[in-house]
């Protein structure tokens, strides 16, 4: 089983809000998660971002792959 770390977009149309999850790499985009560790909202001035950084360390050290906007996250939160 393929695990990443990805964005499930959540929120109104044209007002979007993420939630990171860690979820099966086959399963959809917002559909079934292992677990969720954070949010992310690119809408407000400056953008808020809250990882929970135990837990993003913890699924990377077992192997689970964040993907690219999950990875530029984890790098501003200082977590990677």
């Amino acid at each position: 089983m393929a695990v990443k770390i990805r964005l499930r977009r959540m929120g109104a149309k044209k007002a979007p809000f993420y939630r990171v999850v860690v979820a099966d790499s086959r399963c959809p985009r917002d559909g079934r998660f292992i677990e969720e560790i954070g949010y992310y909202d690119p809408t407000k001035e400056p953008a808020v971002v809250k990882i929970d950084g135990e837990k993003a360390k913890k699924w990377i050290a077992t192997g689970a792959q964040p993907t690219d906007t999950v990875r530029a996250l984890l790098k501003n939160s200082e977590i990677l």
